[in-house]
């Protein structure tokens, strides 16, 4: 049975959009154009996790958010704008599960919304194993590996990397890996980002698993198939 997902936005060019990329993908797609609407659709449709966008008439998005928590711990995309990162924080306090910004390419908010229903339904609980070509993550005994080999890892550099396999081959922005990472109340510099991705970088050189720059947005993980190969 496919899973269900409520597109909530105002902008219709918007819902439909995204309503067209999903259903290619064979998710049944329902829609609703402000909060209240959104609230009643939720209750009468039971979809498996709703793209919300912040502002909206009738009730926004965080109000929305901040309701359905009340009672449900369905999965909650938010949409917002690109710099409005107050909402992006709030959003995600409230309980929402991950935030897209506007303008937004629709294949990546289709990749998000399949990551979020993982790890939403068939993973109930986290992953205990992550693994990505010769990279090898035990997530409860914090140990990890590469090529078969114990790789030393710093606290943060583990659940960086671990981040990244989570998303793998998708763009994760420095604030987003923030707050996955540090946490919500984390008040330093994003570009810790940064200098945690370079001591990455080193401990996996001449691997398979890579940490591509994304300029202007972040980064994102990726398997290198060719350096896999063995070498004749």
């Amino acid at each position: 049975m496919p899973s269900r997902v409520l597109v909530v936005d105002d902008e219709r060019n918007i819902v439909q959009l995204v309503r067209l990329y999903l259903s290619k993908e064979g998710f049944d797609v329902d829609s609703a154009f402000d909060g209240k609407q959104a609230l009643e659709k939720v209750h009468s449709h039971r979809p498996d996790l709703i793209v919300l966008d912040v502002m909206m008439p009738e009730m926004d998005g965080l109000s929305v958010c901040r309701e359905l928590r009340k009672t449900s711990n369905v999965p909650i995309i938010i949409l917002t704008a690109r710099d409005d990162d107050v909402d992006k924080v709030v959003g995600l306090e409230l309980g929402a599960d991950d935030y897209v910004t506007k303008p937004f390419n629709p294949r990546e908010l289709v990749a998000r919304v399949k990551a979020v229903l993982r790890r939403s339904q068939g993973m109930a609980e986290p992953a205990s194993i992550l693994e990505a070509g010769d990279l090898r993550l035990d997530v409860p005994r914090r140990e990890s590996t590469l090529k078969g080999k114990p790789l030393t890892l710093r606290a943060k550099e583990f659940d960086l990397l671990a981040a990244f396999l989570q998303n793998e081959g998708l763009v994760m922005d420095r604030e987003r890996l923030i707050q996955r990472v540090w946490g919500h109340d984390f008040y330093g510099d994003s570009r810790t980002i940064d200098v945690h991705v370079a001591w990455l970088r080193e401990k996996l050189a001449g691997s398979s698993v890579q940490i591509q720059t994304v300029w202007g947005i972040g980064y994102k993980l990726v398997v290198n198939i060719d350096a896999e190969k063995p070498e004749k």
